[in-house]
């Protein structure tokens, strides 16, 4: 294990979201359905390198996201037994450092940071591998603990609330975008992917104090900031000092818009036992879908913000929505459109033809989503 700062090929090597890591998960679903060689996987594990563990570590890089990949490689088997026992005992380390400096910045009324607590780089991202590598443990509790504490309010300057996870810097895509900060809403950088992670967590029957109250605290400020019009619900990307966001034109994706949305309130729906809430969020879906304008803004395959993205996400929402055969002719028009879409330049996953292909791969078929790897999507 390395504490150094990440050379340029290092990370490469060791990157979910961009290198053969995230390359590694489509050989290893080819692998599971007969399709390839576990050898090929080995070797391209093996080359990762002398892992990264320090502060820039995180569930798409270094040793988390390494372990993330051995845990979808094993797949229930002893396969990489000794290297997972290895890679819980870092990932336990490197999570309670985090949370000390989490609630260390809390303590001193600081502004959260993206890469505190989201999915690509926070702890959001972290409490997801917990929970499937080692979810009854006190790493897994911390982090919901922390989750609890994040969305609490915090006062702005003049004394006014603002939402726990309010950052002090702009979105990543726009720096200009939100002078004095932001309260993010989408599931890659904002605030439904905790939402998406404590209601997991709940499901699987892993709760903390104050857990329920929550998720409740971050639908109602979703609730807040929904908007309507005659093409259906949708959510900003953020809201800032000056207001929302606008919603329109955004593109649907995972990452933002309304799928991503979507699937993430769907999730609290279950878990809080609010059917309104659960059929409100599956309708904000079918008028997306049905919604050329919308779908027309998607560019290229890709997952993140691409038709694989949407693919996948909108098949975790089928799979437990309240009527299932209403998105039967949508999925259809979904692959087409991903079938005419631009290829994505890249290999990796995240953006890339692996993700692509992963996504492409159960859609093609009709049928059910297979394995787990969009755990790290936290779709499921």
């Amino acid at each position: 294990m390395t504490t150094a700062p990440p050379a340029t090929d290092t990370a490469t090597r060791q990157s979910l979201a961009h290198g053969p890591l995230g390359v590694a998960m489509l050989h290893i679903e080819r692998a599971r359905n007969g399709a390839g060689d576990w050898r090929d996987i080995h070797r391209i594990l093996a080359g990762a390198g002398p892992l990264i563990d320090g502060g820039d570590a995180n569930l798409f890089l270094g040793a988390p996201a390494m372990a993330f990949v051995l845990h979808l490689a094993a797949d229930g088997t002893d396969r990489y037994a000794g290297a997972l026992h290895t890679l819980d005992g870092v990932v336990a380390s490197h999570t309670q450092q985090r949370l000390a400096a989490a609630h260390a910045r809390i303590d001193a009324g600081r502004r959260a940071t993206f890469a505190e607590y989201d999915l690509f780089r926070g702890l959001t991202g972290v409490g997801a591998l917990l929970l499937r590598r080692q979810p009854h443990g006190a790493e897994m509790k911390g982090v919901l603990e922390y989750l609890v504490r994040l969305v609490n309010p915090v006062p702005d300057e003049s004394g006014a609330a603002l939402p726990g996870w309010w950052v002090g810097h702009a979105p990543a895509s726009d720096k200009t975008a939100t002078p004095g900060g932001h309260a993010n809403a989408g599931l890659a950088h904002g605030i439904t992917g905790p939402l998406a992670l404590l209601s997991l967590a709940m499901r699987a029957g892993i709760t903390v104090d104050g857990h329920e109250a929550a998720i409740r605290r971050i639908c109602r400020w979703l609730d807040q900031i929904r908007q309507s019009d005659s093409r259906g619900l949708r959510w900003p990307r953020w809201v800032s000092h000056g207001g929302v966001s606008p919603a329109l034109p955004a593109t649907p994706g995972w990452c933002y818009g309304t799928p991503g949305l979507v699937r993430a309130q769907q999730l609290a729906a279950i878990v809080l036992e609010d059917a309104d809430r659960k059929r409100m969020v599956e309708r904000a879906l079918t008028y997306c879908l049905g919604d050329s304008h919308q779908l027309d803004k998607i560019a290229d395959r890709g997952l993140c913000h691409g038709f694989g993205g949407v693919l996948r996400t909108v098949q975790r929402v089928v799979e437990d929505a309240d009527t299932p055969a209403e998105y039967g002719s949508r999925f259809s028009l979904l692959v087409q459109r991903f079938l005419t879409a631009d290829v994505p330049e890249g290999g990796g996953f995240l953006v890339g033809k692996a993700g692509a292909a992963l996504a492409f791969q159960d859609a093609e078929a009709g049928g059910s989503p297979q394995g787990q790897w969009d755990a790290c999507l936290l779709l499921t």
